[in-house]
C-alpha cells in the first residue's frame, strides 16, 4: 500500500484525518463524526466498509457518495499505476480489492480538498491500508471476538492489531472494552508515547426527553439534547465519538463543540437497528459476531414486541453464538441464505436451532423467507432480518 501511495504521488497526505478502529461500532462513531464536522463547516470525506446497496456508499464527500464517473475514473487510475508497480516488479501482484478503494477514496479526497477524513478500518488495524494515513486522532471503540483467523485467538492479539493505528506522541480514544484488550492497548499508547483519551471516564449521561436524547458532560463540556442511533450500546458509541471530536479539537481542528456535538443527532446509519414501517414493520440488523447479535438481543428485549427472526450468517462466523443470542427470543425462526460460497446452508442453521430446542423454517431464497415472515407475523408482531451483514438485508 506504501509503494502504491508513492505511485500516486502520496493522496493520503492531502488532507488530516482520524482513524477509527474496532470490532464494531466503528462504522455508527464514522457517522456520528461526519454529521459533527461538517456541522462545524468543515468539507469531510468519509470512508467506510462495508457497502450495502451501491459500492459508491463507501467514499462520501460532504455526505454525498461517489459519482459513478469520477470512481471508474479513480479504479482505472489506481489500476494504471498497479500495473506500472508490477511491471517494475516493486509489488508482487496487484492490490486487492479493499486497497484499491482506499487509493480511490483518498484521491478523490485529495482531488476534493477535504479539510478532514474520516477513515473506517477495514480489518484490525497494523496491517489495513487505511493505516498508510497518519491520523491526528486514532479512535479505537471496541475488542471483541472477530476475524480471529487473521488478528488472534485472544482478545490480547486483536487488541494489539487494532493498536496497530495509535500515533507516536498523539491522542487515541478507547471505548469501553474488556481488560486484557485495554491493557494490551496501553501498554502500546505508552511505548509510542501515545496519550490514551478513556472515552467514558469523568462522562454523565443525562436521559433528556422521551424521544431518547441525552444530556452529555465530558471533562470539556455539556451538550444537550444529543440523540443516539437505536440500541443502548449507540449510548456508548455516542460517546466515543464525541470524546473523539473533542480529541480532535484539542489536536488543532478548529470547531465549534457545542454545534458539532448536538449536530450528531442527524446520524443515520443504514442496516443497524434500521426500522421500515409497514405491516408488519421489519427491523433491519446486520450482526455479524456475537458481540453484534448481543446488541441485537439486547435491543429486542427491551422493546419486547413479538417478532419473526429471519437469520443468514457466513459458515466460518460464531454462527452458534449468534443464533443462542437470538433464536430463543423470536416466536419464529426463518433460516435463509445469501448467494455466497461463504454462507451457511438453511440446513446447517436449522440444526443450530434444534440444538437450541427452536423450530427453525428453511427458505433458501431471501425473498420467499422475508414474504414467509410477513405471513407469518401476527397483529402486533414485526419481523426481524438479522445475521451476517454480507447481502442479507
Amino acid at each position: 500500500m506504501r509503494a502504491l501511495m508513492r505511485e500516486l504521488k502520496h493522496p493520503e497526505r492531502a488532507f488530516k484525518s482520524i482513524l477509527i478502529a474496532g470490532t464494531n461500532g466503528k462504522g455508527s462513531v464514522s457517522a456520528y463524526l461526519d454529521e459533527g464536522l461538517r456541522a462545524a463547516s468543515l468539507r469531510v470525506g468519509r470512508y467506510t466498509s462495508p457497502h450495502l446497496i451501491d459500492i459508491r456508499e463507501r467514499v462520501t464527500v460532504s455526505g454525498r457518495n461517489i459519482g459513478p464517473a469520477a470512481f471508474e475514473r479513480l479504479v482505472l487510475e489506481v489500476r494504471d499505476a498497479s500495473e506500472r508497480l508490477v511491471e517494475k516488479r516493486i509489488l508482487p501482484a496487484h492490490p486487492n480489492h479493499f486497497e484499491i478503494l482506499t487509493a480511490v477514496a483518498f484521491l478523490f479526497f485529495r482531488e476534493n480538498k477535504v479539510d478532514i477524513a474520516v477513515l473506517e478500518v477495514g480489518l484490525g488495524g497494523r496491517l489495513d491500508a487505511t493505516n498508510v494515513a497518519s491520523p491526528l486522532v486514532s479512535t479505537i471503540v471496541s475488542i471483541d471476538f472477530d476475524h480471529e483467523e487473521f488478528l488472534g485467538r485472544t482478545l490480547t492479539a486483536i487488541a494489539r492489531e487494532k493498536a496497530g493505528v495509535v500515533r507516536r506522541g498523539r491522542k487515541v480514544v478507547m471505548g469501553p472494552m474488556p481488560r486484557a484488550a485495554r491493557e494490551a492497548i496501553v501498554s502500546i499508547a505508552r511505548a509510542r508515547g501515545a496519550t490514551i483519551v478513556p472515552s467514558h471516564k469523568g462522562v454523565t449521561l443525562h436521559d433528556d426527553a422521551a424521544d431518547g436524547a441525552l444530556d452529555v458532560r465530558t471533562p470539556m463540556g455539556a451538550y444537550a439534547g444529543v440523540r443516539p442511533l437505536p440500541g443502548a450500546h449507540q449510548r456508548t458509541n455516542l460517546v466515543v465519538a464525541i470524546r473523539s471530536l473533542e480529541a480532535l479539537s484539542e489536536a488543532g481542528i478548529t470547531l465549534d463543540l457545542d454545534r458539532a456535538v448536538p449536530a450528531m443527532s442527524r446520524a443515520e446509519w443504514p442496516g443497524r437497528l434500521e426500522r421500515l414501517e409497514g405491516r408488519p414493520p421489519f427491523l433491519l440488523d446486520g450482526a455479524h459476531n456475537p458481540a453484534g447479535a448481543k446488541a441485537l438481543a439486547a435491543y429486542l428485549r427491551e422493546e419486547g414486541t413479538p417478532h419473526v427472526l429471519v437469520f443468514g450468517a457466513m459458515r466460518d462466523k460464531h454462527v452458534d453464538e449468534m443464533a443462542s443470542e437470538l433464536f430463543p427470543l423470536a416466536r419464529r425462526v426463518i433460516a435463509t441464505r445469501v448467494r455466497m460460497k461463504r454462507a451457511a446452508t438453511t440446513a446447517y442453521l436449522f440444526e443450530v436451532g434444534r440444538k437450541l430446542g427452536v423450530s427453525a423454517f428453511e427458505e433458501a431464497s431471501i425473498s420467499r423467507a422475508v414474504a414467509r415472515a410477513a405471513r407469518a407475523a401476527r397483529p402486533g408482531d414485526g419481523v426481524t432480518e438479522g445475521g451476517d451483514g454480507h447481502g442479507l438485508l
